[in-house]
Formats: C-alpha cells, sequence, structure tokens
C-alpha cells in the first residue's frame, strides 16, 4: 500500500493499468486497494498542484498563526473545525511552539485577507492572538517544483 500511496501522491492522474504494472498488480488489485484507502480516510481526495501566480497573478497566500484558548470539552478540535469551514482556508494544523493553530488561506488581494482575518477569525472567542504572514513567491508546493524550467519526473514543469 505504501507504495501505492507513493505513487498516487506523485501523480494522481496515473490510470489503474499504469500503477497495476508499475506495482505488478492487477487492475483489480489496485482498484480494491484504491477504494480501501478511500473508505479508510486515508486518500481524502485528488487535486492539481496550480501555479497561483501564473493562473491569477493577483491571488494572495497568506499563513496566519493563531493563539487560541482550548475549549474544556474539545479541546482544540471544534475551533479547527470552526475554521475549516471558510472557503478561503486551504489548510488547518495544529502546531507545537509558540502559537497553537496555523491557518493557510488565498485572497483576491491584501485587503481581502486582512478583513477574513479581522472579521472572522479574530472574532472567535478563543482566539487570543494572530500573526499574519503574506507569501511572497512559491518555489515549492507539496513537492513540486513552481515556475520552474526543469520538468518533473512526468515530465510536467
Amino acid at each position: 500500500m505504501e507504495q501505492l500511496i507513493q505513487l498516487l501522491k506523485s501523480n494522481s492522474r496515473l490510470t489503474n493499468a499504469e500503477l497495476a504494472v508499475m506495482l505488478g498488480k492487477s487492475e483489480q488489485q489496485v482498484a480494491d486497494d484504491i477504494e480501501k484507502l478511500e473508505k479508510d480516510g486515508i486518500i481524502n481526495g485528488y487535486t492539481a498542484i496550480i501555479d497561483e501566480s501564473a493562473f491569477d497573478p493577483n491571488t494572495v497566500f497568506a499563513l496566519i498563526e493563531l493563539k487560541v484558548t482550548p475549549q474544556s470539552q474539545s479541546g482544540f478540535d471544534e475551533i479547527a473545525k470552526q475554521i475549516s469551514g471558510y472557503e478561503q482556508v486551504q489548510a488547518v494544523r495544529l502546531m507545537s511552539g509558540t502559537y497553537d493553530i496555523i491557518v493557510e488561506v488565498t485572497g483576491k488581494n491584501i485587503r481581502d485577507i486582512s478583513l477574513f482575518v479581522s472579521q472572522r477569525l479574530a472574532a472567535i472567542d478563543a482566539v487570543q492572538e494572530t500573526t499574519t504572514h503574506f507569501g511572497l513567491r512559491v518555489y515549492k508546493d507539496n513537492g513540486i517544483i513552481i515556475g520552474s524550467d526543469e520538468k518533473d519526473e512526468r515530465g510536467m514543469f
């Protein structure tokens, strides 16, 4: 299963037939393995890695650190679930260190993200403090080098 996961992480567009050849399995075995990984919540979705600056040069990316008061019954889970529900939020992670939660967001401009922080995140009672870091350029995303003339192992830029 580990090899299958690694192949799908590097290129989720591989067909079951291609995966079967690479893994020395039948297409049906590969399909069954993928179905099990999805059913078990190990595979949660498939996505393309987009160079946002090439697609929409006005898109702004930010990492927002949150210092949060854990809730008595759910700790950080309910707060993280609430934050995850906002459409501009790309990722939410519980962290060690000075801040408790880090939120990855995208917006149309800096003002869009600033309003999200002040009107949505800062308005959550459990949020004590926020620190926003605006991204200037992405060099690598999900293991893929962005904006390079070098091709990766799939022949993609």
